[in-house]
């Protein structure tokens, strides 16, 4: 598989350090880097690149093994220990191959031998210690947000065993605020635990300026060891999150991608526990959500008009597998476009154990019994979370999540 183009692929080009006394070899190799677009520095000899390393910090370095001021080696144990992560390609001579061993043992990336007969070899070996150094970097940062993420996940489970009063302050943190706006959409959320600690768990946030992430999760068991696995979630999303805004990578913005993350990231994890969730992305703009579903049930329920009349509530997405159970599962993606008038309920299969009378089936259609009003103009959290304490006849079986996504009307929304 060829390399990323070094050029494009970065703002500015490419700096390529060129040691070497030998002047028609350094020249030629100048001129041809040059050529390709890199920005080029030459040395005529081992101190002059060594200053120039210091003073430029380059991203490449070519350097000759056999120069009169000092040894190719010398500048390479150098070069190492001040600038670690730089790559080196050494240049060495025909019949000095146990220099160019010891090269590579002290860290050179790559070797070339003289004459460079074909500049298409410098080519690759200078691409190819660009493209190894972006991964070392890449490989490296991770690693730092994997051990920062983790770090934080040892200091929430400590809380969790130590204290539940503690576990609970330490979740309750970690959910966002119960009401929040961006431009005409309201979110708004209540978890009501079964025991002092919740399985289910939900978020939303702003991916850019112009779209929104929110889901809805509900993780298999109760107590502690769910409540773990809800705050593993958050940090497992934060990082597709992070890499969106650093890098690109567009993962937090298809939900069927992001599910086949969790799902790989929760199986590695190796906890024994598993998730339902559903994931949607809302363009604030013009109301186009994509989503995926991950086996979550019931499934969100949507109230809106359409051409001035109320339709009829429809479930969003067939539920397809749990996250985190099987490695083949796969997950699909789907879309619709929410009305100027829309409200989208989402809630964890608690409820229905709550709303459900005994002896009868604890189907999904149990939340159209809901006083929603017209288009679900009723449905506020407050409302919802009335209406379940009433069917309750005691603490709830399960625990239970409400999660209202609304369009608001004109004059109510932000700017």
């Amino acid at each position: 598989m060829p390399f990323p183009d070094p050029i494009t692929a970065n703002s500015a080009p490419p700096r390529v350090v060129v040691i070497d006394d030998d002047r028609l070899v350094r020249d030629s190799m100048c001129v041809f880097l040059e050529d390709a677009g890199y920005d080029v520095l030459s040395a005529a000899s081992a101190r002059e690149g060594l200053n120039q390393c210091r003073d430029k910090h380059p991203d490449v370095v070519l350097c000759d093994l056999r120069m009169p001021d000092m040894d190719g080696l010398q500048v390479l144990e150098i070069l190492t220990r001040e600038q670690p992560d730089t790559p080196v390609i050494v240049i060495s001579g025909a019949g000095v191959i146990t220099d160019v061993v010891e090269a590579l043992r002290l860290g050179a990336t790559d070797y070339l031998v003289k004459p460079i007969s074909d500049m298409a070899v410098l080519d690759h070996a200078v691409r190819s210690a660009l493209h190894k150094a972006t991964l070392e970097q890449e490989n490296q940062q991770y690693k730092e947000e994997l051990e920062t993420a983790n770090a934080e996940l040892e200091a929430n489970l400590d809380l969790l065993r130590q204290d539940q009063e503690a576990g609970r302050q330490a979740q309750l943190q970690l959910l966002p605020e119960p009401l929040g706006q961006f431009g005409r959409w309201q979110f708004s959320h209540a978890v009501i635990p079964s025991l002092y600690l919740s399985g289910d768990f939900l978020d939303y946030f702003e991916i850019d300026e112009r779209r929104i992430g929110f889901y809805l999760a509900d993780v298999s068991g109760h107590g502690a060891a769910s409540a773990f696995v809800t705050m593993m979630l958050k940090s497992l999303i934060n990082h597709p999150l992070r890499r969106f805004r650093s890098h690109g990578d567009e993962t937090i913005t298809q939900p069927d991608k992001l599910l086949a993350y969790l799902n790989s990231e929760l199986l590695q994890a190796n906890l024994g526990k598993y998730l339902t969730l559903f994931y949607g992305v809302l363009d604030r703009e013009n109301g186009e959500l994509h989503y995926s579903n991950g086996g979550h049930y019931p499934r969100p329920l949507l109230f809106q008009s359409a051409n001035g009349k109320p339709e009829a509530p429809v479930f969003l997405g067939d539920g397809s597998f749990p996250v985190g159970l099987f490695d083949w599962a796969k997950f699909e993606a789907a879309s619709t476009t929410l009305a100027a008038d829309a409200c989208l309920l989402l809630s964890s299969d608690g409820v229905l154990e709550a709303l459900a009378k005994p002896g009868l089936a604890k189907d999904e259609s149990l939340l159209l019994s809901l006083p929603s009003g017209p288009n679900g103009s009723a449905l506020t959290i407050p409302a919802l979370v009335g209406e379940v304490r009433r069917a309750l006849a005691g603490p709830p079986p399960d625990d239970i999540a409400l999660f209202l996504v609304k369009a608001l009307p004109e004059g109510k929304q932000q700017k």
